[in-house]
């Protein structure tokens, strides 16, 4: 059983909340186009995580701590910012801010503790820092008041955006190492164990929970309608009403992502397989082999989705009308790294292990 712990700002209301995703995303690229590398950011310390980006400056996290702001029309290093210890998730962004999750360990002890901090996007000095007993492996949700991220001991937070302070906490005996998602009053988790939660933003209350047979992995929100998937091979659909679930669909393999398209629910898998799902009833309407797992969410453009498969040297493009594929774009090293693909500036983003990649039209 969770157990809440709230600490109460009877006046905060939190209303029309802006996902981070929606941010980094807004950039319509259209990519069955020609494109060709643009400009290219090399470095031996690239990490797994997935840059955040504005449209004018992409935010890049390294190994050791390291948080670089770069041009994203030519890739020039605006500034650096030695944050300490290691990431411990990607980086998310708000008009103002840039907010980012550390991990510390304690050597003797093996301790692992946690920060959160919140840096000035134009120069990347610290607003303020919270230290905390676990390390967010989450991910953080940008709200329009607060900053919501999950700890690896199970602890559910809610942090003020101006100053830090916990808003709220809730306390479960579940893992999280996935990214919360923001959706109209509610904040939603899914857990390592397979219970996806639905928090109220203001309070911290769980508002209501249901439980899948294995982690949730990817979650997406539309018309009152949650979608998310599964380590157990499932894509899902639950009607926020009472909980109830509308459909489930069956993979091959664990489910890595689900994102809402125009005309359906993306959802890849670890069969290597992408499916394009219909919304209302979970009919299968294309799926498509990979060249390899992807366990990252594809970039959805205008015409197409971009997939970034482990073990291949290329990135790959899908219509979303038929699922054939219209484009790749050539990475020159097989990718190992599993950080998704962002846009900025009207150009596509690609993190390898050893580069950051920017493919523009020719």
């Amino acid at each position: 059983m969770s157990r809440p712990i709230f600490l109460l700002l009877p006046s905060l209301i939190l209303t029309n909340l802006l996902s981070s995703a929606a941010i980094e995303q807004q950039d319509p690229t259209a990519l069955s186009q020609p494109m060709t590398i643009k400009w290219r950011y090399s470095s031996d310390q690239i990490s797994n995580f997935t840059p955040a980006a504005d449209g004018r400056v992409i935010y890049l996290p390294l190994a050791g701590g390291i948080l670089l702001a770069l041009n994203a029309a030519d890739g020039r290093l605006l500034w650096r910012a030695e944050i300490g210890g290691e990431f411990s998730a990607p980086p998310t962004i708000d008009e103002h801010n840039l907010y980012v999750a550390t991990e510390h360990g304690d050597s003797q002890n093996k301790i692992v503790r946690g920060t959160v901090q919140a840096l000035s996007k134009e120069t990347g000095i610290t607003i303020w820092m919270k230290t905390l007993p676990s390390a967010l492996r989450s991910g953080l949700a940008s709200g329009s008041s607060a900053i919501f991220a999950a700890a690896s001991n199970g602890i559910v937070y809610g942090f003020e955006k101006r100053s830090g302070l916990i808003l709220w906490i809730h306390q479960h005996n579940e893992a999280f190492d996935e990214q919360p998602v923001v959706s109209g009053n509610h904040v939603y988790l899914g857990s390592s164990n397979g219970t996806l939660l639905a928090f109220d933003q203001s309070t911290g209350q769980l508002v209501w929970h249901y439980r899948a047979h294995a982690a949730i992995k990817s979650v997406a929100i539309a018309n009152d309608i949650a979608y998310f998937g599964s380590s157990d091979g499932y894509v899902y659909a639950l009607r926020e009403h009472r909980s109830k679930l509308i459909w489930k669909r069956r993979t091959g393999a664990s489910v890595q992502s689900v994102t809402i398209v125009d005309n359906g629910l993306l959802a890849s898998s670890l069969d290597n397989f992408a499916y394009l799902l219909s919304l209302n009833k979970g009919a299968l309407v294309w799926r498509r082999l990979l060249p390899g797992r992807t366990p990252a969410r594809p970039l959805i453009g205008p015409d197409g989705a971009l997939f970034t498969p482990l073990s291949a040297d290329s990135a790959i493009v899908l219509s979303l009308k038929d699922g054939k594929p219209v484009n790749a774009l050539t990475i020159g090293e097989e990718n190992t790294n599993s950080a998704g693909p962002i846009s900025a500036h009207n150009l596509v983003l690609l993190v390898t292990p050893h580069a950051l990649l920017a493919f523009g039209p020719l």
